[in-house]
């Protein structure tokens, strides 16, 4: 039996209220984890082959492009959140097999989320030129920094389109299209970027026979270019993307029947009600982000920098997470929509275990590897020095850190947010920030990254304290089978 046929045996039963036993449940759950976790760690190693072809440019190109991460992660995480509201809503027909009302959703789902992404857009372009300074930049970064937020936001709908179609084929059971695309995506922007980032470059091959030089172009466009990579990338994946959507998926195709891309209020209300608290969220933890981005500034260019290295290399533990936590999402989403309640409490235990240890594993992996990664991602040896340290001390919240980012998919997939979006924003403000504050001062980016560690700690038992409980679980009051 394929991989396809397998899962979509194992989706079905939910759906039908058919026996899932325990090896089963695992088994689906690591059926959708792992080509999402694939996915996603293909994105980091290109985000660490990105960044080195950045680095490469010296500490000051990093810097300007770290000063502006906190708000590129805030714009792109309020697409992410218009989205959520949309495919959760898609998980839960799907479980209560109304595949009508599922079609219904993503039509209107495209008009509403494209028209909010050109709202951002138009403001991200319109503070471009001010962002750095009010960052508190120097002038030697600023100009890099402001035209890589203006490209950026110049390319949030399509960023928008790529997250909501690749949300939807993710809870209707479809992982391995969305990982595919979005790992074609990394590689398309490796490619845009060694054309454009650099300047065009000859290499000398010779050997005791033959001689050849190889010329290859590039448009030397140094922080543009990248940016640039980026966005031609995202341009191509999200038109795949959609078309696969609206096109090619057996639950979502388009052309199985007709109806309106207006959005309707009933569909607009629930969509506000599952993610306005998660854009709430956002914004308020991007306010906390751009304070540490502050607190950060004044260390000086090495410390930006090794700063804006240290959250790129640390993704190569977290990452794993976020595509179990996809996983999550979908499997309690379904269970919840089919009225199977003891079925999705057991999904969420399989999935936090499977988070838990992923990432504790690759905390590991992290630890020792950073120095060798560090010598390949930047020449700067104070850069590299500096980044290790912080790695190091981030090492020891990973597996906390899985507890929360799993907890928080399996809430989503239960509509359950505010609370949960309440206990982050608790949580970074009053211990980490807090801590960053009084802690940068003696020690540097050393004592900012120690108070994020406590602060990943505490949150990842709060979250697994929350799903101890059944406060998540209320939205649905059907009994479980």
């Amino acid at each position: 039996m394929t991989y396809t046929q397998s899962k979509d045996q194992l989706l079905s039963l939910i759906r039908e209220g058919g026996k899932l036993d325990w090896k089963a449940q695992v088994r689906l759950a690591a059926l959708l984890s792992f080509p999402s976790m694939l996915a996603q760690m293909v994105h980091i190693m290109m985000q660490y082959i990105d960044a080195s072809m950045v680095g490469s440019l010296g500490a000051r190109a990093s810097a300007s492009i770290g000063l502006v991460s906190t708000t590129i992660w805030l714009f792109g995480s309020l697409c992410s959140a218009a989205s959520v509201g949309f495919y959760v809503q898609v998980a839960h027909r799907i479980g209560a097999c109304d595949f009508a009302g599922v079609r219904q959703v993503l039509r209107q789902s495209f008009m509403a989320c494209i028209l909010f992404a050109l709202v951002l857009s138009c403001i991200g372009v319109g503070i471009s030129s001010y962002l750095p300074h009010w960052l508190g930049g120097g002038e030697d970064i600023c100009h890099d920094a402001s035209l890589y937020f203006m490209f950026f936001s110049l390319c949030l709908p399509f960023s928008m389109l790529n997250s909501l179609c690749s949300g939807m084929l993710r809870c209707s059971g479809n992982m391995h299209i969305p990982s595919l695309l979005n790992m074609g995506m990394c590689l398309l922007d490796v490619l845009f970027n060694w054309l454009l980032i650099f300047p065009t470059r000859t290499f000398h091959l010779s050997t005791s026979n033959f001689q050849l030089s190889l010329s290859i172009p590039g448009a030397g466009l140094g922080v543009v270019g990248a940016v640039l990579g980026t966005a031609f990338a995202f341009i191509i994946c999200s038109g795949l993307m959609c078309y696969f959507t609206v096109v090619r998926s057996k639950e979502l195709s388009l052309r199985q029947d007709s109806g309106t891309f207006i959005p309707q209020l009933s569909t607009l209300r629930e969509s506000f009600r599952i993610a306005a608290p998660i854009a709430v969220e956002h914004v308020i933890l991007c306010g906390a982000q751009i304070v540490s981005t502050l607190i950060v500034a004044p260390l000086g260019t090495v410390a930006i920098a090794a700063n804006s290295f240290g959250i790129t290399v640390e993704a190569l533990c977290y990452m794993p997470g976020y595509g179990i936590s996809d996983a999550a999402t979908t499997l309690v989403g379904q269970s919840l929509g089919a009225g199977r309640r003891f079925l999705a409490r057991s999904f969420g235990r399989i999935t936090l275990f499977l988070g838990i240890g992923m990432m504790t594993l690759m905390a590991v992996v992290m630890y020792t590897t950073s120095p060798a990664l560090m010598t390949l991602m930047t020449p700067d040896v104070d850069v590299q020095r500096l980044t290790v340290e912080i790695l190091r001390i981030e090492a020891f919240a990973e597996p906390m850190f899985a507890a929360s980012i799993v907890c928080y998919g399996i809430f989503v997939g239960a509509r359950d947010t505010l609370i949960p979006c309440t206990m982050n924003l608790t949580s970074i403000w009053f211990v980490r920030i807090t801590m960053a504050y009084i802690l940068a001062s003696t020690m540097g980016l050393r004592g900012v990254w120690i108070a994020m560690a406590v602060e990943l700690t505490f949150r990842g038992i709060i979250f697994l304290i929350r799903f101890r409980g059944d406060g998540w679980l209320r939205k649905f009051s059907t009994t479980g089978k």
